[in-house]
């Protein structure tokens, strides 16, 4: 029965993501025309209205600046002018897209390689060859941070009788009977803070290495297990300290498809 509320629930955060990508458009500048193929093909059976595919920097510049796009999907290797050099002046022309969240796609993967992407304006970095969920996972995450620039800096988080308070650090539950403050280390909350402000939807594994497993200046091998242990120890510690939402709702953090992680939506 768990298992079947947790593959429901991976499902619904999919089916949402979806609906969040309905009507987007979206660049992609890349000069491998299978991969390129590929990645637009990806993207309209995900919900995107349109991807305009480019092969070149100035091809990027001239498409973005005849209007607007929700996302830039850039890889550094063009012929030309490369990507980064492409975000570069996306960034400083003030245009339509200069605002444009922007994810780096490209086989140049070293850690000096991506601290030039995001400090060139880079939203996000992935190195080739990518999984298709991580790929959507990410643009997702860029087009909800958009959506959240919306509302104040470090405003509460709501997710039914859960309350996160990103400048306190803390999570609370508040029921009738009063308001508890749920006991979490500082990677246990990154780690609930990072799926919650997903909303619902799924945030991948390198995704949350990345952003809660800060100290480590590399990817080990065995990530996956160490995200895992320490999944599981946290679901036990939801689990008993809430304990009033019932053996339904429990775990609270599920697993979708085949690398990502959800926090349940308790407002549907």
């Amino acid at each position: 029965m768990t298992m079947d509320l947790e593959t429901e629930s991976a499902e619904q955060a999919f089916a949402a993501m979806t609906a969040m990508f309905d009507g987007r458009r979206a660049l992609l500048l890349e000069d491998d025309p299978d991969l390129s193929e590929h990645v637009a093909d990806r993207l309209l059976k995900a919900g995107f209205e349109a991807v305009d595919r480019v092969d070149s920097g100035e091809a990027a510049l001239q498409a973005c600046a005849s209007g607007a796009y929700d996302v830039l999907i850039l890889d550094r290797l063009t012929k030309g002018l490369d990507g980064l050099e492409t975000l570069k002046r996306l960034r400083a022309s003030g245009g339509p897209c200069a605002d444009a969240p922007a994810l780096m796609l490209t086989a140049l993967g070293g850690e000096r390689q991506k601290v030039e992407g995001l400090l060139g304006g880079a939203d996000d970095y992935l190195a080739k060859p990518v999984g298709d969920e991580e790929l959507l996972a990410r643009i997702g995450c860029q087009i909800r941070r958009t959506a959240r620039h919306a509302r104040p800096a470090g405003a509460d988080i709501l997710n039914g009788p859960f309350r996160l308070s990103p400048g306190a650090r803390t999570l609370k539950l508040e029921l009738e009977s009063g308001v508890r403050l749920i006991d979490l280390s500082p990677l246990e909350f990154a780690i609930v803070h990072e799926l919650m402000t997903a909303r619902g939807q799924p945030v991948t594994k390198t995704m949350l290495w990345d952003r809660c497993w800060v100290e480590w200046k590399f990817l080990p091998e065995n990530f996956v297990n160490i995200i895992d242990a320490r999944i599981s120890a946290l679901r036990r510690r939801l689990k008993e300290q809430a304990p009033e939402l019932g053996e339904d709702l429990h775990p609270l953090i599920v697993s979708a498809r085949s690398q990502s992680l959800i926090f349940r939506d308790l407002d549907r």
